[in-house]
């Protein structure tokens, strides 16, 4: 079976190759089929957000599509930056241009105010008409740290510190990132069920 994975972040590719490995599904990336990935995000919600770019990608090439929509919600900016993650500092900035504006935001807020939360809605669409979307939506919990450390992941990682491990997202290895974060374990679920539906 063939799907389309709308996306060109090549930060989320690496994640969905290393967690998607199922034999028996065709995984094409957008790029691969010269998919536009560039529709405006309108949704004010993650679902709603990755039900528009599913829906387009499905479209596109005549085919199921996955699509996902995530960011960073930090709870002392009231959820903000939220669905405009990718382009808080403006649109095509570069991820440290994000980083800087949050930790502008936060300048001088203590640590115990500094919550975080990343969200990840991920969504399986069987055509383009599909009225019934399966989402798949995780979470990983944290705090904003003052300054960037370490040089692994994407995105805000580099500001995103676990207590738990006393490291960064940055800081850990692929294979606990994928066990713990927002993103894998949305991913892992998407596995199992399409493992599911395959039998």
């Amino acid at each position: 079976m063939e799907i389309l994975i709308y996306t060109g972040n090549q930060g989320k590719i690496k994640d969905f190759r290393e967690i998607l490995d199922i034999s028996k599904f065709q995984f094409h990336y957008a790029s691969d089929l010269n998919i536009n990935t560039g529709i405006e995000e309108t949704g004010t919600t993650f679902v709603e957000n990755a039900i528009i770019k599913a829906r387009d990608g499905a479209r596109q090439a005549n085919m199921p599509c996955i699509a996902d929509d995530s960011g960073i919600m930090v709870d002392y900016l009231g959820g903000q930056p939220g669905v405009i993650s990718a382009r808080y500092a403006g649109i095509g900035v570069k991820n440290l241009a994000n980083i800087e504006k949050l930790l502008d935001a936060l300048s001088g807020v203590p640590r115990d105010k500094r919550t975080a939360r990343f969200v990840c809605c991920i969504v399986y669409l069987r055509s383009s008409i599909d009225p019934c979307p399966i989402i798949f939506l995780d979470t990983m919990e944290g705090i904003i740290s003052e300054q960037p450390s370490g040089e692994k992941g994407f995105g805000y990682d580099p500001v995103f510190y676990l207590p738990k491990y006393q490291k960064t997202v940055a800081e850990i290895s692929p294979v606990l990132k994928h066990s713990i974060s927002h993103r894998g374990k949305a991913l892992t679920r998407l596995k199992n069920h399409l493992i599911k539906m395959s039998i």
